[in-house]
């Protein structure tokens, strides 16, 4: 009886648990995205229409929404077919990590070259590579392969040069492809002053995890897309937060160990220092190295 009244009470509390943990995560991925208005508008017709069914005892709209409750998961597959293309990716590969310095030194990369060209005029499209092989998305581009600097990006976006048209694939710190054509976003409700460069970034970024960095050839304006947002008009300071909140990974908190090791290094190493004399329990501190000037003490 006891046993049976123990069964009654946790699995009603874990199946709870399970679906407000998956409540959860299923709203943390639709937000934000575009089709978020799409599934709160179909949510809410669903609970209202089945509100009133109940209340009203409509059998037959009853049966039909039951019916077509059944059909939602087709629904939600077609709505956010990108989302899912790019999450399903992101969990079969794993990113490469660098340090938080090297990751860094790569955003002063990308700064300077956007900075640079933004007040000349010049029209980039850089495409930054994370977990998701961009390789596979993009239809051409000349193999570079070689270390990300200003001026080798500055030489490959001048104009009239043969490899300036298109993006540019950058990975680790090093340019892989040049010239490389990205497929265009399919969205109805951007802006019609948004050129090619500006639709391939959002299309590139709705398909991968990718960070694209846009320049405008027409003002000089920056922009920046990420999981098919774009982000126009961004200043310098900006951009180099997005980014760094992006790659440069985040100080860990210290923990109990790493202040027992900081004790360890503060008090005991020291003590390690210093040595026994044979005649007695006193301490004399260990010889200095040799090289360093030793006090003399005159009586």
């Amino acid at each position: 009886m006891a046993f049976e009244l123990h069964n009654f009470m946790w699995q009603p509390a874990l199946e709870i648990l399970i679906l407000a943990v998956g409540i959860y995560y299923a709203l943390n991925f639709i937000r934000g995205t575009r089709g978020a208005p799409v599934v709160m508008g179909l949510v809410v017709l669903f609970v209202a229409l089945s509100f009133i069914t109940s209340v009203l005892e409509l059998t037959v709209l009853r049966w039909l929404l039951g019916t077509f409750s059944a059909f939602s998961a087709f629904a939600v597959l077609v709505i956010f077919q990108p989302e899912l293309r790019r999450l399903l990716a992101e969990l079969g590969n794993q990113s490469l990590l660098l340090s938080a310095q090297e990751q860094r030194e790569d955003i002063e990369v990308i700064i300077e070259t956007v900075e640079r060209l933004a007040d000349v005029r010049i029209g980039a499209l850089i495409a930054i590579e994370q977990s998701i092989n961009l390789a596979e998305a993009v239809e051409s581009g000349v193999v570079v392969d070689c270390e990300a600097t200003p001026e080798m990006l500055e030489t490959i976006f001048f104009p009239n040069n043969a490899i300036h048209d298109g993006g540019v694939l950058i990975k680790n710190g090093r340019i892989l492809r040049a010239a490389c054509i990205f497929p265009l976003t399919t969205r109805q409700d951007l802006h019609k002053s948004l050129g090619t460069r500006h639709r391939a970034a959002i299309g590139l970024s709705e398909e991968t995890d990718a960070v694209m960095v846009v320049v405008s050839e027409e003002s000089g304006a920056i922009s920046c897309a990420y999981r098919g947002e774009l982000k126009r008009g961004v200043t310098v300071e900006e951009l180099r937060a997005f980014l760094t909140g992006l790659f440069v990974k985040r100080v860990r908190a210290r923990t109990w160990m790493d202040n027992f090791r900081l004790w360890l290094a503060r008090y005991i190493k020291p003590a390690a220092g210093l040595r026994r004399t044979p005649g007695g329990p006193s301490e004399t501190p260990a010889p200095p190295a040799a090289g360093l000037p030793q006090k003399v003490e005159v009586k």
